[in-house]
């Protein structure tokens, strides 16, 4: 049997992040490390490679530098297949000026559409935490004819309003209406508390995609936007279709973890998808073997406990030393030193953060190469913390990349 065309695949790496601050002031958002090992944009990627879709362009822009190069050393396809996956920085073709929005990116891209000469494109975000098989999106997408095809997961209603939400016809495929962030969102039919609303991976046809950006960068007043403009002309014109993502099946999920997706993009939703991580019965497993979430960890030692250290309900990366410290609730990336007598309690460490003696963190993201002295807290005193720090709407303390904490 032969195998049907490999679409292109294009991965939106290049937004500012700017709710994730301080995480995001010196990387991209797509870079920002998640769940001990891996930065965002592996899970978009691992996606796509585990579907075989090897060719694969990511578009960034800000602050590119980290995602550049943990895409060119980690991300190595194989060149005799005409395989890759390679990052675009932001090259002006079109004049001395930056992306204006996503549908600008690909537009001012369109040499790589050329290049590879593909009959569909995958635009996928690069920023959001889940498993997914893209292929099967695929098939659908061929199987209606779409135009576009827009991958949506339900939400509880109440939520809905942080989302592009989408109205369906009675075909239940056709998508009749997008409204972008609406403030009374429009339920699915026989769900009235669940909404479909926009993951933000699209797929269209060539020829579609291509007359849509020609059409939308005439527009002066567009924001030039893929789900703010782009998605709702094609819905007028009727060629838009859903791909509901509670019908994508992936290898080795559990009843617990299938359909799991967050949008990591505030302090609060990502430091909630770490807390979902070491559950004891997590929601989204790490370690489902079938369906592999990729990346390249540093060579360094297993993790070492010693001197009565311990973890509970945490996550501890290799090369870690827990040296009479006790975590709890933790995700600890690799190369990270609790030391004796020291406390952490809900709380999220990068890599390469030390933690010395009698200290206490609680209910904090702590940056890589952060050092925080003997007898200092975090998470303790509120007002002392509102000084020095970035404290999210929820209360998360966050602690910007090698800053030292003091007692």
């Amino acid at each position: 049997m032969l195998r049907r065309e490999v679409p292109l695949s294009i991965v939106l790496a290049g937004g500012e992040g700017k709710r994730l601050m301080p995480l995001t002031a010196d990387r991209a958002k797509p870079a920002v490390p998640f769940g001990g090992s891996y930065r965002l944009v592996d899970f978009v990627l691992s996606n796509l490679v585990n579907a075989q879709m090897l060719k694969i362009a990511v578009l960034t822009q800000y602050k590119s530098h980290s995602l550049d190069r943990h895409i060119t050393t980690t991300w190595r396809m194989s060149t005799l297949l005409g395989n890759f996956i390679t990052p675009v920085p932001a090259q002006q073709r079109l004049g001395p000026r930056w992306y204006t929005g996503s549908a600008d990116a690909i537009l001012q891209n369109f040499n790589l559409i050329q290049d590879e000469n593909p009959k569909h494109i995958l635009v996928f975000g690069a920023d959001h935490v889940y498993r997914m098989d893209p292929d099967q999106m695929f098939d659908h997408h061929l199987r209606t004819g779409a135009g576009v095809t827009v991958a949506a997961i339900r939400v509880p209603r109440s939520e809905a309003s942080e989302f592009g939400v989408i109205e369906l016809a009675p075909d239940g495929v056709t998508i009749k209406a997008f409204h972008e962030k609406p403030s009374d969102p429009p339920a699915m039919p026989g769900f009235p508390d669940l909404c479909l609303v926009s993951m933000g991976n699209y797929i269209f046809r060539r020829d579609v995609l291509e007359e849509s950006l020609i059409l939308d960068s005439e527009d002066l007043e567009s924001r030039h936007d893929l789900g703010g403009n782009i998605i709702p002309m094609l819905t007028k014109e009727g060629s838009a279709k859903v791909y509901d993502f509670a019908n994508n099946v992936v290898p080795g999920e559990t009843e617990r973890d299938r359909g799991y997706w967050r949008d990591v993009g505030s302090i609060d939703a990502y430091f909630d998808a770490h807390m979902d991580l070491v559950s004891v019965h997590p929601i989204f497993n790490l370690y489902n073997r079938d369906w592999p979430l990729l990346t390249n960890p540093p060579s360094l030692p297993p993790a070492k406990f010693s001197e009565g250290g311990f973890a509970q309900d945490s996550i501890v990366g290799a090369g870690t030393i827990i040296a009479g410290g006790h975590l709890n609730r933790t995700v600890a990336s690799y190369d990270v030193v609790v030391s004796s007598g020291a406390f952490v309690d809900g709380s999220v460490l990068m890599p390469s953060v030390k933690i010395g003696d009698r200290a206490v963190v609680r209910g904090a993201i702590l940056d890589k190469n952060v050092i925080v002295e003997p007898g200092a807290q975090i998470g303790v005193d509120r007002e002392r913390d509102l000084a020095r720090f970035t404290i999210s709407p929820s209360g998360i303390v966050v602690v910007g990349k090698g800053v030292r904490v003091t007692a």
